[in-house]
Parts: C-alpha cells; structure tokens; sequence
C-alpha cells in the first residue's frame, strides 16, 4: 500500500468537504483498488483490510457495499469479498462507454467553461507531466481522476457526473496496467493539452473529437499490452 500517496488525496479531499469515516473508507479502499494494490481476481481478507487502511469493521463493510455496487468488488456467497477481475471484453465495453458519456460531458462542458477552469486544467496537467517524469505512478492516477472530475463538474450535470464517476473509478484499474509504457504516459499529457486548447477556444468539435482521440489512445494501448 502506498501510504503517502493515499494520505494527501485524502487530505485534498478533505479541504473541500467534511467526510464521515464511512467516506473516507470508501476512499482509501476505492484507491485501493483503482491503483491495483488489491489484484484483480483476489479475494479479500476483512480483517487485513482492515489493517491495511486502518479503518474499522463498519466503514470498511459500508465500503464493501458501495464499491460492489460500482463494480469493483465482487461479494461472492459462503466464499467472501473478491476484487473484481479484468477482461479485454470488460474494457472494450468500458471504452465504448466512455466515448459516448465522455463526448456529451466534454459537449456540455464547452460553452460552460471559465478562464480559471482552464488555469485549474493547465496546472492538474503540469502535476500529471511532474508525476510522470517522477514516474510515479500512483500520483499520476489520481491527478488523473481529478482532471477528469473536474471536467465532469464544469458539464454541471450532476447525473452524469455521477455515471462518470463509476465508469472512471472501473477504467483506471485498466489504465494502471498501460502505465509502465512511457510512451503512453507521456501520450495522455499531450491529450490532455489538446483538450484544454480546444476548450479555451470553446470549439466543440475539437473539444470532442480530442476527447475521443484520448480514450482510443488508452484502447490501443490496452491492446497493445
């Protein structure tokens, strides 16, 4: 487990809202589970888990709920907790998803966007280009998560932000496996950059069509392996 990283998310989050520790069980074990340091296709012991986030039995049975209701938990009867396991047919069906979802937020986001939501991107972006150069993977992540939380909040569609929350908590478990490819590291920089331009333009159709080039990115290479 990686401590340090999973202690300033928190405190990040924390700045914004008050959480209960239900809340913050859920998040160490969501990040957990998003940066693989529960494999896919493990079955889970409470009382380590416990341990490992130092959380009590009710947060941690609280987030077990809410994480296999996300899909990322699997709670199979008389056997347990298993983390979910990864398939090609599970991403591709993410991938197709998220081009659907990701276009309408980035559609919605466009003509909503503000000269300080660019400066935040611009400066999320600059963070996950020092993460990478660190090659710290974690951090990339969950700069990652919040780069695209925030595009989902400029959308202001909270229905959607919802859905997109789920669909990028699955994803990244995907996305941690690409992310020894220095190659595609330094691809999602250059994607997101693209987003941002198009966006401080507010040009929808290259806003859209930069989004849908970042999510194939990811597909082939996912594919690649």
């Amino acid at each position: 487990m990686n401590n340090a990283a999973t202690e300033t998310y928190e405190e990040e989050t924390a700045k914004t809202r008050s959480i209960s520790l239900n809340e913050l069980a859920y998040l160490r074990f969501k990040q957990a589970l998003i940066t693989l340091s529960y494999k896919p296709g493990d079955y889970l012991n409470t009382a380590q888990v416990m341990a490992d986030l130092e959380m009590g039995r009710t947060p941690i049975n609280q987030a077990i709920h809410r994480l296999a209701a996300e899909g990322l938990l699997q709670v199979i009867p008389r056997k347990g907790v298993m983390v979910a396991p990864l398939s090609i047919d599970d991403a591709l069906e993410l991938i197709e998803v998220r081009l659907a979802n990701e276009s309408l937020c980035i559609r919605l986001a466009c003509p909503r966007v503000t000269a300080a939501d660019i400066a935040t991107l611009r400066a999320l972006n600059l963070k996950i280009a020092d993460a990478c150069n660190q090659r710290d993977r974690i951090a990339m992540m969950m700069l990652d998560r919040e780069f695209h939380h925030l595009l989902a909040s400029i959308a202001a569609n909270g229905r959607l932000s919802d859905i997109l929350s789920v669909i990028h908590a699955q994803a990244q478990r995907f996305w941690a496996t690409t992310l020894s490819q220095e190659i595609h590291m330094q691809e999602v920089i250059a994607e997101h950059n693209a987003i941002i331009d198009a966006l401080s333009m507010q040009n929808m159709m290259a806003a859209e069509a930069a989004t849908q080039e970042h999510i194939l990115s990811f597909k082939r290479a996912l594919l690649a392996g």
